[in-house]
């Protein structure tokens, strides 16, 4: 009898190796997620195929995303909703529901994954959450319309944007209390700083430029201005930035000029542009970074950006506004 049904036991066990082999590399595949807006979803995109295989229903009108647990979670934070949906990337489930407060924007996560910081755009506040409660454990008064939230590389200083009084707070995390307020350009918006921390970059909407702040003056130390040609310095609206691994090269979405800007960090010069879909806003870059992904707000898709070549290789439609973009590798 032994005999008889070792065969299909070797079987199964031969089919369970493969079917663990298949999800480990459907799991390791690489895959973007666009966040949509208007459809209170997520656009799933094969990025080897670069075709749409699906979309993840979530919370409503979800935004800003961040990628957690070396890449085996997805933290949505949903606008309409006032809260964070946390979502297993391998089975695209969500785990759980996190409140974040009134209009969440952008937000960070410490490097222990342990607490939350995230802008509360009407109330004028930085909202700080624990994340083994999902509580929101205190608030932060900053000035009107925060959007920004970024932690420096050490953990302890927090920046934050504030559109309407149009300055950078520097928050020192341990008191939790501002240490600074700097000037920035007309509605600053977005962060990105190299791994030294030397360096923050402020994409400002209104005034076509992006601030460089050196963090150890605390202070703005050049800024960089965007020209398109055949384009008004006011259809020039910077919002999204995101930086390469070893800070050395920036790229950032000009908004309505429909364009993307690579930037020579060190000398701070604008190296290309590239003509993208309309209203250049979320950015996700690969880890090879190779290509770089751009989530057109207006016309609802996506360029798959080739970043050595400095061109547009694709489009791809992607949901009804589509906000940020985040990709598991």
């Amino acid at each position: 009898m032994n005999a008889t049904l070792r065969p299909p036991l070797v079987l199964r066990a031969a089919l369970t190796a493969g079917l663990m082999l298949t999800l480990g590399t459907v799991a390791s595949a690489q895959t973007a997620f666009i966040s949509s807006e208007k459809d209170h979803a997520l656009t799933v995109l094969d990025l080897k195929t670069q075709a749409v295989t699906g979309t993840v229903k979530t919370c409503k009108r979800p935004r800003h995303m961040k990628l957690l647990d070396g890449g085996k979670q997805l933290l949505v934070a949903c606008g309409d909703s006032g809260q964070a949906d946390l979502i297993d990337t391998a089975t695209r489930k969500s785990l759980r529901k996190i409140g974040l407060g009134e209009d969440p924007e952008i937000f960070d996560v410490s490097a222990d994954g342990k607490t939350l910081y995230v802008s509360n755009e009407e109330d004028g506040e930085v909202g700080i959450v624990d994340m083994a409660s999902g509580k929101r454990t205190k608030a932060i008064k900053v000035g009107e319309e925060p959007e920004g939230v970024l932690l420096s590389p050490d953990g302890k200083t927090l920046y934050v944007t504030s559109e309407a009084a149009n300055m950078v707070h520097v928050v020192d995390v341990a008191s939790g209390k501002v240490a600074k307020n700097i000037k920035a350009g007309k509605r600053p918006r977005r962060f990105a700083i190299t791994p030294d921390g030397a360096t923050l970059f402020v994409t400002n909407e209104l005034d076509a430029s992006v601030s460089v702040i050196d963090t150890k003056s605390q202070a703005v130390a050049d800024t960089i201005r965007f020209e398109i040609k055949g384009a008004r310095a006011t259809d020039i609206t910077p919002v999204g930035i995101t930086m390469t691994a070893d800070g050395k090269r920036a790229f950032v979405a000009l908004g309505k000029a429909n364009h993307v800007a690579f930037v020579d960090v060190a000398s701070r010069k604008v190296t290309h542009t590239v003509l993208v879909g309309k209203r250049a806003w979320g950015l996700g870059l690969d880890k090879a970074e190779k290509t770089l992904l751009v989530a057109n707000g207006m016309s609802d898709d996506l360029s798959i950006v080739d970043i050595d070549g400095a061109k547009a290789l694709k489009t791809v439609k992607v949901g009804r506004v589509p906000h940020s973009v985040a990709i598991v590798e």
